[in-house]
């Protein structure tokens, strides 16, 4: 079945892979971003007839609200995303994380669906043996992981919503993020040829972007089976911890040389070992490997080279 979809921040990291998903469906989309990163990642989806775009404020009720009317279902990626964006503007996280998802949720209708990304980093440091399930006590640390709780909270007041817990995404997307740690360590491992680990030992959980995508297209197939649940997404698999990682990259960049550091901390003291059983129960399982998406990373920062002033 064909839907109306609004997504919200569609031209993000998430949103240039999920948009070209949804349309691909057969689905009617349209994407509301301010693109604030001048980003030009919906350029290839201009062509469909099915995709309209809004140059717009999530917080703007004037913007949103008509929008919303429209829409049989909602995707809000919009967002100030990861610990250290938020930090360097908490009063911008809190109006775009927080407050205008509010006004999103006051504004539809009960039998209007939602179905929202939230984030495993929620879990912060586990129990001693640092295993989370969907039951797992929530300890943010970050303001980013505070705010996303706070709005699932409201958000699983809802029947008609479904909760995403996205673990630690990677992979090539139009709208490129550098930042996110497999990114961010194959990035070096192609550049520097060599990273520095603080807290080598700490694990978290990994999904690639696209597998982000298909888990949407999952939700919305089956969602009067999984509506008004939590569920982590993972790749089981992929449980790893900073240093695995860097072994995983460096089967493909031989060169790569990684080394624990010999004072500090790491600011995000995150550390989780991640349970996917109750997504993979549903049907689904992700279907790009971490060493896929590595090898996929290598290539496309042979293309970018994320450097402003300098000369080489």
């Amino acid at each position: 079945m064909a839907y109306d979809i609004l997504v919200t921040g569609g031209a993000g990291y998430l949103g240039s892979t999920m948009v070209p998903a949804l349309l691909a469906a057969g689905h009617r989309v349209t994407v509301l971003d301010s693109f604030m990163f001048r980003q030009t990642s919906l350029n290839h989806v201009c062509h469909d007839p099915n995709f309209s775009v809004v140059k717009g404020d999530i917080r703007v009720e004037s913007t949103i609200a008509p929008l919303l009317k429209k829409a049989d279902i909602v995707i809000p990626l919009a967002a100030l995303v990861g610990a250290p964006m938020c930090n360097q503007d908490p009063v911008g996280a809190k109006t775009v994380n927080h407050d205008a998802i509010l006004m999103m949720l006051r504004l539809m209708s009960r039998q209007q669906r939602i179905l929202m990304p939230t984030t495993n980093s929620a879990y912060g440091t586990g129990d001693e043996n640092n295993f989370c399930t969907e039951e797992s006590p929530l300890r943010p640390i970050s303001l980013y992981a505070r705010e996303k709780v706070a709005i699932e909270g409201e958000l699983m007041q809802r029947e008609n919503a479904i909760s995403f817990r996205l673990a630690t995404v990677f992979g090539m997307s139009p709208r490129m993020r550098i930042d996110l740690l497999v990114n961010d360590f194959t990035y070096r491992a192609v550049h520097d040829r060599f990273v520095v680990l603080f807290e080598g030992d700490f694990k978290r959980n990994y999904v690639h972007v696209r597998d982000v995508a298909r888990v949407f297209l999952h939700g919305l197939a089956n969602f009067e089976a999984m509506r008004g649940q939590i569920y982590n997404v993972g790749l089981s698999e992929a449980n790893v911890s900073k240093r695995e990682l860097c072994q995983h990259i460096a089967k493909q960049v031989p060169d790569f040389v990684f080394q624990d550091a010999a004072v500090g901390k790491d600011p995000d003291q995150r550390n989780y070992i991640v349970s996917n059983a109750k997504l993979e129960a549903t049907g689904f399982k992700p279907a790009v490997t971490l060493d896929a998406g590595i090898a996929e990373l290598i290539k496309g920062f042979t293309m970018i080279k994320n450097t402003v002033h300098g000369n080489v």
